[in-house]
């Protein structure tokens, strides 16, 4: 997994074109991630599988994703930055040609299976490589591009099925060709990484929690559970809850209501830089109990704009809920355990991006799309609330 002698340029980027490369690959493994979410309804009208099908096709990238980033995910430390970026580059623009090929539902977990792991590579090396190149501002940036990325990905995808031709395969006939450009200028990156040994013992999940952290991290949990299970449910079912609501079978409404969550939640994390992490748990856990709240009633009132205003809303809790939940527990790790810190914050979080939304799929026959809403929305209330009262009285203890 190293470049061949002749794709080793002579020239390589400059530093600027290294970190507008970098997020540009980010961005894109991003983009094709979210760019099926508009068309899962489309796929479900097509071959007619139930709404539990969809939260399976979903969740199959997500449990993927968790595997490769606690697997493969630190791989780049060990043999370099370069050939895992175009590893996880390459594996993408292999799951877009199965998108592109899909005729059945089993090809689509195939497809978001292999996209999963693919994402869980490209996050881990390009994020590396980032902190290598600017320490200073390579943690904001592995946060906020991620989440452009998605919002981007759900929108543009939105609007090419609305109004372009090839409506379930044009998104990734695009995003294929920048892929495949992406990857082969990697070889152009300077290699920040430094080959060493321990490359297959790497491979084995390190996952421990300092007895020093525990409390921290049983105060964010709740909220970590909330803030991704939100994000599963609005990439999953959101857009079906749109379309019943509006009557409208417009793909580009539920691109839009998942672009607004994630765009906030960028927002959110460039906002929030400046505050302590006890002060963002606090203030994300506050709006997301407020935003799931106006997004419940915009859905009993069917005011789609009050349901786009509690998206606003949410979206805020829930970039700055992560991006806080992180800055307050992993600094109390020592540098040689909070890899495996990271990787339990992780778990929770992908393990709860996924599992809640497959329940949910459960029940939507048996209760319908808007009932099962307020059920799961009840649910996230209740878990950012623990995570709220606990930091609150957290923060009077200290006083």
């Amino acid at each position: 997994m190293t470049s061949p002698p002749e794709f080793q340029p002579k020239r390589l980027m400059t530093r600027r074109l290294s970190i507008i490369f970098q997020i540009a690959a980010l961005g894109t493994v991003a983009m094709c991630a979210s760019a099926p979410t508009p068309l899962y309804r489309v796929y479900q009208q097509h071959w007619e599988f139930s709404p539990v099908m969809v939260t399976i096709v979903f969740s199959a990238y997500a449990i993927s994703l968790l595997l490769a980033l606690l697997t493969v995910g630190g791989l780049s430390d060990y043999i370099g930055r370069r050939p895992m970026i175009f590893s996880g580059l390459a594996i993408s623009a292999l799951a877009l040609v199965m998108f592109i090929a899909a005729d059945s539902v089993a090809m689509l977990i195939a497809a978001r299976t292999v996209q999963g792991f693919a994402v869980g590579i490209a996050f881990g090396a390009i994020g590396a490589a980032m902190l290598d190149t600017d320490r200073a501002h390579g943690s904001l940036m592995n946060s906020v591009t991620p989440v452009t990325g998605t919002a981007i990905g759900t929108l543009f995808s939105g609007l090419l099925l609305t109004y372009a031709p090839m409506p379930t395969q044009l998104i990734y006939v695009v995003l294929l060709i920048a892929s495949v450009l992406l990857a082969a200028l990697v070889w152009w990156m300077p290699e920040t990484g430094v080959k060493r040994p321990g490359a297959l013992a790497s491979l084995r999940p390190v996952v421990r929690v300092p007895h020093h952290a525990r409390p921290a991290l049983i105060l964010v949990s709740p909220g970590i559970v909330a803030l991704w299970a939100l994000c599963g449910f609005y990439l999953s079912l959101m857009p079906g809850l749109l379309q019943l609501e509006t009557g409208s079978n417009s793909p580009l409404l539920g691109g839009f209501a998942v672009s607004l969550l994630t765009f906030s939640g960028a927002a959110a994390m460039l906002l929030a830089r400046p505050w302590p992490g006890i002060t963002i748990l606090i203030r994300s856990m506050s709006a997301l109990i407020v935003g799931v709240f106006i997004t419940l009633a915009g859905t009993s009132t069917q005011s789609i704009p009050l349901l786009l205003t509690g998206t606003v809303v949410a979206g805020f809790g829930f970039g700055a809920g992560f991006f806080g939940s992180v800055r307050l527990v992993v600094p109390l790790a020592q540098p040689h355990e909070r890899a495996g810190l990271l990787s339990v914050i992780l778990i929770v979080g992908y393990l709860a991006f996924s599992l809640p939304t497959i329940v949910a799929g459960l029940f939507v026959p048996r209760l319908g799309l808007p009932l099962t809403l307020y059920i799961y929305g009840a649910a996230v209330i209740v878990l950012a609330a623990i995570s709220l009262i606990a930091a609150a009285l957290s923060v009077r203890r200290a006083a």
